[in-house]
């Protein structure tokens, strides 16, 4: 049950930061006023976003006693999370280089969780 609070934990954090950077990026004048405005807007996001994380760790290492495999697994998340946002904000269609380098990082975690 921890795996699956500490995955969603984080799942919710890390979709909730990219989505505001995706937006940023996308939606909000680069010039600093607009841009510093827009972030102190989303600073209680941000707190929320960052709390998801902490925690998601957090019982991830009560789960799997190394933090080293709950951040390669959170960083895993990060980077389906990053694909799904270029794909929703600016319609960027991943290539087939994209999914050999997950087919990569996939089989080095499961190499690094073997005994």
């Amino acid at each position: 049950m921890m795996y699956l609070i500490s995955l969603a934990l984080m799942f919710v954090g890390l979709t909730s930061i990219n989505i505001i950077f995706s937006y940023q990026s996308k939606h909000i004048d680069p010039h600093f006023w607009s841009t510093f405005k827009f972030q102190l807007m989303m600073l209680p996001l941000f707190l929320a976003a960052n709390l998801s994380v902490g925690y998601g760790v957090k019982f991830g290492m009560k789960a799997l006693n190394q933090l080293g495999y709950v951040l390669i697994i959170a960083k895993c998340i990060e980077v389906l999370i990053s694909i799904w946002m270029g794909y929703w904000f600016m319609k960027e269609t991943p290539s087939w280089k994209t999914w050999i380098g997950l087919i990569v990082i996939i089989t080095g975690v499961i190499l690094v969780k073997q005994k």
